[in-house]
């Protein structure tokens, strides 16, 4: 299984601090974004999960991933879905 997951620092207010991630092994990669392995979150403290959809193929995940970072109608959806999660 694939994953596509939204996290947020937890030292953040709001959605200032989200990430948008792909990964095969979800509580391995949230450990390494916590542990500050991973170059684009490290040094902004602990993350949370927030939400997470499920793929069967690895190339639909990526997909939906690179939808997400593009910060187009899918993200702005997304966050409006996930409104009061990301209060």
């Amino acid at each position: 299984m694939h994953y596509v997951y939204l996290i947020r620092s937890e030292r953040s207010k709001g959605n200032k601090e989200l990430y948008v991630g792909c990964t095969d092994d979800i509580k391995r990669r949230i450990d390494e974004h916590n542990a500050g392995r991973s170059a684009y979150t490290s040094g902004s403290g602990k993350w949370k999960l927030i939400y997470c959809e499920v793929f069967r193929s690895k190339e639909d995940a990526v997909k939906r991933e690179k939808a997400l970072k593009n910060f187009g109608a899918a993200y702005g959806h997304l966050k409006r879905r996930l409104r009061e999660s990301l209060q």
